[in-house]
């Protein structure tokens, strides 16, 4: 998962209304929808789901790792055909484009003084590379990003930057953006400031020895400085050896390599409507992952409860709209997949997106941003989504980064927030494994997600494009 916006919202009292300020809990709510039987029935079956499991049990076993532009991700892609196809999808089909590629190569780091011991640490993606034998460099320490953003230009020739800002778990997931500055641009001040390389704490909310990558960005003409991220612990241990008071050297060893310009691209399947006027309703996540773990939580269970939701509506009496599944390439990259999506398809009538991209825990939140004369279907996806547990929030829904491009070209958009508090316990580690995901939690993904695609899919209303504020 790439940063996005993550938005906290207050938590509903009554289900399944917007959450309403103190003053207006003392008034009867108006009446919930009537919930339509067929759409509860489909909820309710899918609380039994195992074809999410399975996909993803398939995808991380007999792929694994889906580095974006690498060979792994084109097996993944001929996986992904293979397996739609086998679930009845129709018009299945692979989408290519061209990506720059980054693959990491040997990752070493030890405290060289005054206390010599050997670090756990994992390159950033777009990371630039060490001489073959390493760097020795004494390290300076900022415990936040702000304090390195404030070091004075050229403050840091010579030295290896050291941020140690820690990452809080939140529900929502916002503290990611809060605190995955230090990943996401903390290279490139560094770098700007005269580092020789920078390490930073793993954006994560575990205590571990499992680093956390994930992919940074340096601006064009700026140097790309070996960049890395410690694990939590020893990230801890090391700030700790700061405090100490002496000089700390270390030596770093980092030797990723970029490929020039590979293959990644989208599997692309569909359920297909009965009103070829109705417009499209796309859902998906992405295909690939980073190469430490399996990919489970990000995103193998994304395409995962997407695919199994659409499949169920597959199975029965065709929707009024065609449901579009799309497993990206290159998220975690640079969205060359989301980017190529839009380019091919957006002359084509989108009328609602939503993505799975947070992992596999239990769906808390239900957020939309839907054209005034679409109001009435988020309500009745409100009302379908009550009995899961499922509140409903007065923040718009965002999206995520492969529907980007839809939603800021207008197109209406549904989120179904997972409860993120352990995501960035596994995020980038090598902790996305299966054993990550709860089959129970998984299958409630699966219901959300065919309540909300039974309600949109056939919904009377024209949903049409969102107006742009």
């Amino acid at each position: 998962m790439k940063l996005r916006l993550l938005l906290a919202a207050g938590a509903a009292i009554a289900l399944p209304l917007l959450v309403q300020p103190a003053a207006a809990q003392r008034a009867a709510p108006p009446p919930a929808p009537v919930l339509d039987p067929q759409v509860a029935a489909l909820r309710d079956a899918a609380l039994k789901d195992d074809v999410a499991y399975d996909i993803v049990e398939g995808l991380t076993t007999e792929v694994g790792p889906r580095l974006a532009g690498t060979e792994a991700e084109a097996r993944a892609r001929a996986w992904g055909l293979a397996r739609m196809k086998a679930l009845g999808f129709k018009n299945v089909r692979i989408e290519t484009t061209m990506m720059r590629t980054w693959v990491r190569g040997v990752e070493t780091a030890e405290v060289v003084s005054p206390f010599p011991q050997k670090l756990r640490l994992t390159a950033l993606g777009g990371s630039g590379a060490t001489p073959a034998g390493g760097i020795t460099a004494e390290i300076v320490y900022f415990p936040s990003f702000a304090e390195l953003q404030a070091a004075p230009d050229g403050s840091l020739k010579g030295k290896i930057a050291f941020v140690s800002n820690a990452m809080v778990a939140t529900q929502d997931g916002s503290s990611y953006g809060t605190f995955g500055a230090a990943r996401f641009v903390g290279p490139n001040i560094a770098a700007k400031k005269g580092a020789v390389a920078i390490v930073i704490r793993s954006i994560g909310s575990d205590h571990g020895r499992g680093p956390h990558t994930g992919q940074t960005n340096f601006e064009k003409g700026v140097t790309q400085i070996p960049a890395a991220a410690l694990s939590t612990s020893d990230a801890d241990n090391l700030s700790r050896m700061v405090k100490r008071g002496k000089p700390i050297s270390l030596h770093l060893t980092l030797t990723p390599r970029d490929l020039g310009m590979t293959e990644t691209g989208n599997v692309i399947g569909e359920v297909p409507g009965t009103d070829p006027t109705a417009g499209i309703v796309l859902i998906g996540g992405h295909l690939d992952s980073w190469d430490l773990g399996t990919g489970a939580i990000d995103d193998g269970a994304g395409v995962a409860i997407t695919a199994a939701a659409a499949k169920r509506l597959l199975d029965g009496p065709a929707p009024r709209r065609t449901i579009r599944v799309v497993w990206f390439g290159d998220e975690e990259t640079g969205g060359a997949g989301a980017d190529a999506y839009f380019a091919a398809h957006k002359a084509e009538r989108h009328v609602l997106v939503a993505e799975s991209d947070f992992g596999a825990d239990r769906v808390w939140r239900m957020a939309s941003k839907l054209p005034s004369g679409a109001n009435a279907i988020g309500d009745r996806v409100a009302a379908a989504l009550a009995p899961l547990g499922i509140v409903r929030t007065r923040e718009p829904a965002n999206g995520g980064a492969d529907v980007g491009p839809l939603v800021r070209a207008g197109v209406a958009v549904i989120d179904l927030n997972q409860t993120g508090t352990r995501y960035f316990d596994y995020h980038h580690t090598p902790e996305d494994t299966l054993e990550r995901i709860d089959p129970a939690q998984l299958a409630q993904n699966v219901a959300a997600w065919t309540a909300m695609l039974a309600v949109v899919a056939n919904a009377p209303e024209d949903i049409g494009p969102t107006p742009a504020k």
